[in-house]
Formats: structure tokens, C-alpha cells, sequence
């Protein structure tokens, strides 16, 4: 490993150490005890705060108030933290209180005139897709604070008509500029997708015991199924194949048999309208569907849908 590699290894392993033996280095990178003196001043010089501390079990110590160990990325690195910044444009909120162009500058600080310039011409012609909402959601924060402590929340649910929920975090995720939030409900005992932006108002709750987040990391069948899911079966064609990936849900799955492709997987009680919107969307790439109760569904949806399409019928004359 070279010089420049493991420094940078070192940094992220004292990490979080308060503490540490010249050995340590020694035997961690095979390494003498001249070099990895010169290792420590290395550190030294680009920052780290580290002081030695004598005596028969001597030690070198990194001060506690330190703030994040600088990390050295190389070029590459930075151009593909840079563009992954930027996809936070497409979101009116995020969960962490930031200025793009504050972070834009930062990094441009980082890096030569040369290499600037060459960012900005890379930002010109590569882009990444992005589908952009004015929906605001005001305590997305909490709500992933609330989840990385496991604790229930009490929430107020709606546009117009507002609900109340008790419920804990357990999934934050984002989707075409949208942020939505997986919660268990302990009222209903089920799981429930909420979409953030629609949450206006969050704050504790004592009502129920808070739930380990490990509890949630089951297959899709264990968590989302109910007792009166209904397993479908939907045949796509190739052009189809696209459509699934670009969206698909926790409880569906692709397989592929005999150059066959079905999706799979079922839908609970009062999601028939949901699933029914999920399949129109592939126009002509669905061959088939079952049951036979999933396919009345998508064609009664169909028939409300035609009727926004249909020609106005001409005035009678006197009306």
C-alpha cells in the first residue's frame, strides 16, 4: 500500500479513536516503527490533532473536540461526490439543513483552476435525470430522527382533511421528487407508506413501546402482506421489461420462465384502485393478468378514465 493510501486508510480508522499505540500502526500495515512515526507526523501536518503521551505505557492521544478527520478523495472521487450533490436540487426539502451553492463552493476549493474548469464543462454536458416538485416537506428532519432512535411519533396526516396517526419511521425514500416516509402503525398494526410532504405536524409519543429497527427488515411478504392479500400474476412483453424497472413495489417481483416474463406478487384489501393505476400505465405490454378480479378491476378504472376523452356532445340550439 502506498504512502498516500494508507494515510488516508488511517484517517477513517482513527476515526471515532480517542486512543492509540504506535503498534497499532505497525502491525495494521506491516510497517517499522520509523515509518510509522513519519505516518503520524504526516497526520499531523495535514490537521489531525494528535499528542503523545508519556510514561511506561505511553500512548498518542487525538483530542476529543476535533471536528471530522479531513479525507483525501482523489479527483475522481470528488467529481462523483460533486454530481451526486447535485441531485438534491430536484427536492424542495431534505433532511439536512444545506446550501447547494454553499457546497458547490467548497468544493471548488478544494481544487485547482484547471480542474474547476473542467467540472463545469462536465456539469454542462452530463446530467442526471431529475423530475422536479414545489412540494415542500417541513419535518423531514424529524421524521428521520425520530427513526434513527426508534421511537413512535405522533403525526397530523392530510391536505384538507388531516388524520392522526401514531406511528414509527422505519424507510425514508424518495421517488420523482418526492419524498415518502414507511412507517408501522401502531393503531392499525399495519405498515403504511406516507408521502412526507403531507405530514403537517410531528411530535413524541409515550402511548406505545418503540419497536427495534430490525423488526422491519423481513421479506416483503412478512411485513406488507395482510391477512386478505390477493396473489396476482401479471404477463409483460420485452418493451415491458423497462417500465418494471423504472417503478415497481416492495411487493411485487419479476420472473422469468420459458423467455416468458410475469410479474408477481399480490396486493392488500383497498389497494385495488392503486394496483389497477400500477397496470394501466403499461399500456400495451401487458399480455395477461389473474385473477380474474385484478383484470375487472383495470378495465372498470379504464372505462372512468375514457370518459374524460370522450367529444363533448354539440349544444342543442335554444340552450
Amino acid at each position: 500500500m502506498r504512502k498516500s493510501e494508507r494515510l488516508n486508510d488511517l484517517l477513517l480508522y482513527f476515526s471515532g479513536k480517542n486512543t492509540f499505540h504506535l503498534k497499532d500502526i505497525m502491525e495494521r500495515y506491516g510497517v517499522s516503527r520509523s515509518s510509522a512515526i513519519r505516518d503520524i507526523r504526516s497526520l499531523e501536518q495535514i490537521g489531525m490533532p494528535i499528542y503523545s503521551q508519556a510514561g511506561r505505557n505511553g500512548a498518542y492521544k487525538i483530542l476529543p473536540n476535533r471536528l471530522l478527520s479531513p479525507i483525501i478523495f482523489t479527483v475522481d472521487e470528488v467529481y462523483s461526490l460533486y454530481f451526486s450533490m447535485l441531485t438534491l436540487k430536484a427536492y424542495q426539502s431534505t433532511p439536512f439543513h444545506l446550501s447547494l451553492e454553499r457546497l458547490k463552493s467548497k468544493f471548488e476549493g478544494c481544487l485547482s483552476q484547471t480542474q474547476i474548469t473542467a467540472l463545469q464543462r462536465m456539469e454542462q454536458i452530463f446530467r442526471l435525470g431529475a423530475v422536479y416538485h414545489s412540494n415542500e416537506s417541513r419535518y423531514l428532519k424529524e421524521i428521520l430522527q425520530y427513526a434513527i432512535e426508534e421511537r413512535p411519533c405522533r403525526i397530523e396526516y392530510g391536505k384538507q382533511v388531516l388524520k392522526k396517526y401514531i406511528v414509527q419511521f422505519f424507510d425514508i425514500s424518495s421517488a420523482y421528487g418526492q419524498w415518502y416516509g414507511t412507517a408501522y402503525n401502531f393503531e392499525t398494526q399495519k405498515i403504511q407508506v406516507l408521502r412526507c410532504d403531507k405530514i403537517q405536524a410531528v411530535g413524541p409519543s409515550t402511548q406505545f413501546r418503540g419497536k427495534k429497527l430490525s423488526e422491519f427488515q423481513k421479506p416483503a411478504d412478512e411485513l406488507y402482506k395482510g391477512k386478505d392479500a390477493v396473489e396476482l400474476e401479471v404477463r409483460i412483453s420485452e418493451k415491458g421489461l423497462d417500465l418494471f424497472y423504472k417503478e415497481h413495489y416492495p411487493s411485487m417481483r419479476l420472473c422469468t420462465e420459458e423467455n416468458q416474463y410475469f410479474i408477481r406478487g399480490f396486493y392488500n384489501h383497498g389497494e385495488e384502485k392503486f394496483i389497477a393505476d400500477y397496470f394501466i400505465h403499461f399500456s400495451f405490454s401487458v399480455l395477461s393478468v389473474r385473477p380474474e378480479a385484478l383484470r375487472e378491476n383495470i378495465s372498470k378504472r379504464l372505462n372512468e378514465l375514457s370518459r374524460y376523452y370522450l367529444p363533448e356532445l354539440p349544444k342543442a340550439k335554444g340552450v
